[in-house]
């Protein structure tokens, strides 16, 4: 018997499901592009909790205030717009990790922190890991950043308070 004559080995409907490529339909390409969109604003509200907000908050007391000299009142202003910004941007970045968790499927956790947590729930959690999402990621590297960012400006400029 030649190869020729031998049967098909396929189905009769053609080749399985599983050998055809899948192509990416217009779901999958939104569920990306919603995840890239949430970790870019995520990256830009970490980045401004540093850099954006501070400024604003200056210019908005440089405005208030119509005098050259430092008052109390400019310092009130600085601190209680930065202080709303700030929180306004906490509520963006945990709404943002929240609904990013939500779209991907992450697993949720408790949002009680660990001392707090009764010990019978310690027994529970042992050996399941604890994954970070990708926005935690961002915000943690942005933190990293920042903070050597702030060591170095601290200690290798020549404007530093210590004693030379």
């Amino acid at each position: 018997m030649t190869t020729a004559s031998k049967p098909s080995q396929l189905p009769p409907n053609g080749p399985s499901e599983s050998t055809k490529p899948i192509p990416q339909t217009t779901g999958q390409r939104s569920l990306v592009a919603k995840r890239l969109l949430m970790a870019a604003a995520t990256a830009f509200l970490a980045i401004n909790v540093w850099t954006g907000s501070p400024l604003f908050a200056l210019w908005v007391g440089s405005q208030a205030v119509g005098q050259r000299a430092l008052s109390m009142t400019a310092v009130g202003v600085v601190v209680i717009v930065l202080a709303i910004i700030e929180l306004g941007i906490l509520f963006a970045l945990a709404w943002l990790d929240a609904s990013y968790k939500e779209l991907t499927g992450h697993p949720l956790r408790e949002n009680r922190l660990t001392w707090l947590r009764a010990k019978s729930a310690e027994r529970e959690s042992v050996g399941q890991g604890i994954r970070t999402s990708v926005l935690e990621r961002i915000v943690m590297v942005n933190v990293y950043i920042a903070t050597i960012g702030l060591v170095v400006y601290f200690f290798l400029f020549p404007q530093s308070p210590l004693p030379h």
